[in-house]
């Protein structure tokens, strides 16, 4: 199993060990990010671009005392590991101490989780460029325009310190995504996997037009509340942007997250449970973090209460805790952050929250969402590719888009319904949910 014709975890693990042996430091931490893959992108119908790369960094943290210095290089050869090495170090030397640092954590076993798959860590260009076909003729069928990509990649993290960490994985990910235009309508769709195979691109291009097809000739809604109904993507970006706004310890402990003094308080529908699970191959599985730590499945909103966050060595020590697992690479502004999270399912199917719903909205996807006040979860942004009129329990026109602003908090306590299935999108496994007197302050031309 290997990234790239020159880095495999064998290898990973004899630059972790050579870089440790060159550090003076009272204790050293090695992580290593390897990356390989293609994407193939294609516009008016058209395959214009295939790139390639491959890149591998090597990222050192020095810890003197308690004074922790980092620093990184993307070259690999002995004279650059050594100064990788020295430049942590001397970076630490100039630190202020951490005063609650505990230091590197000490080595613990890591689950195995199966995420690669040859057949996407070798695909080639035409493998890609025949998905990206089946997209495209599916288009000019309907003398639409399709545009998107293909991406197929392979990704290998490793850790080590100078206490006995030593953690290697190794994943796969193949993704498609489009947005077809036909006359004055747009359609946007997905899938992600970690199994190329997996991939049905011809399912992706029905979504996309069938969506792009509905949406011509857009009316214009009234910005105000409306009951909506959020597909999964719209739903994965609303859970991305709730992590965002204090799901992890930092946040917390600096006093900007949502979750400050509402743990064991109901802060949205019961409906709604919410949890980070790295270990999940309904994701994209990673077994262990940055710093080498197993990851803990951990429920941080349960039934609509305020349960857990996430935690990191140095976050968990301020707490008198243990690290869940989900350090990300140091030097962070963010400190811990749950990047496998994932939605509970509930028992409706999308089809009969639109047969429930007399006047709202089905929306496809949001668009430059921005946090406007992460204690309040206030965020604000766009609808795109695929927002549509409900009338009478059916789908009746496309609209034109609409800019919300609203709380996340108050959309998930307005939760009347989850579908029963749900959707990796990106790395958020999300499902649709129904929501009611969701706030529209704007409206667009298109």
């Amino acid at each position: 199993m290997r990234t790239g014709a020159w880095m495999d975890e064998a290898r990973s693990l004899e630059l972790i060990d050579k870089a440790l042996s060159m550090s003076s430091a009272d204790e050293t931490e090695v992580v290593i990010e390897a990356t390989h893959g293609g994407l193939t992108r294609f516009a008016s119908n058209q395959i214009h671009q295939n790139m390639a790369d491959a890149n591998c960094t090597v990222n050192v943290r020095a810890v003197l005392g308690k004074k922790v210095g980092g620093a990184s290089t993307n070259q690999v050869d002995d004279d650059s590991i050594r100064d990788v090495v020295a430049r942590a170090t001397s970076i630490a030397f100039a630190q202020r101490e951490l005063q609650n640092f505990p230091g590197l954590p000490a080595p613990k076993p890591a689950p195995k989780v199966k995420a690669y798959f040859e057949a996407t860590a070798t695909a080639t260009p035409d493998v890609r460029a025949e998905l990206a076909s089946r997209i495209i003729r599916a288009a000019e069928a309907s003398n639409a325009i399709a545009s998107g990509a293909v991406s197929t990649y392979s990704w290998l993290l490793a850790v080590g310190n100078s206490k006995g960490v030593r953690a290697t994985f190794i994943s796969t990910f193949a993704s498609i995504h489009t947005v077809i235009n036909a006359d004055d309508g747009y359609g946007y769709a997905s899938q992600t996997a970690i199994d190329i195979s997996q991939i049905d691109a011809e399912r992706v291009a029905e979504r996309a037009l069938q969506k792009a097809l509905m949406s011509r000739k857009p009316v214009e809604a009234e910005p105000k509340e409306y009951t909506v109904i959020l597909e999964e993507e719209a739903v994965a970006d609303l859970m991305r942007m709730l992590a965002y706004c204090g799901l992890g310890a930092k946040a917390v402990q600096d006093g900007y997250s949502f979750m400050c003094n509402k743990f064991g308080e109901r802060i949205m529908s019961e409906s709604v449970t919410i949890y980070d699970d790295g270990l999940s191959s309904e994701g994209l599985p990673l077994p262990f973090d940055y710093e080498g730590v197993p990851k803990q499945r951990v429920v941080l909103i349960d039934r609509g209460i305020a349960k857990a966050v996430v935690y990191d060595t140095y976050t968990a020590a301020i707490d008198m805790t243990e690290s869940t697992g989900h350090a990300l690479l140091q030097p962070n502004p963010f400190g811990p952050y749950p990047i496998n999270l994932f939605m509970d399912c509930g028992d409706a199917t999308i089809e009969q929250m639109i047969e429930s719903t007399d006047y709202g909205l089905l929306i496809t996807r949001f668009h430059y969402t921005n946090v406007l006040h992460p204690k309040l979860t206030i965020i604000t942004g766009m609808t795109r590719d695929g927002t549509f009129l409900i009338e009478g329990g059916k789908v009746k026109c496309g609209v034109r888009n609409l800019r919300f602003t609203e709380s996340i908090l108050k959309a998930l306590s307005n939760v009347e319904a989850i579908s029963s299935a749900r959707k990796l999108c990106e790395r958020i496994v999300a499902p649709a949910i129904k929501v009611t007197r969701f706030n529209f302050t704007g409206v667009t031309e298109f």
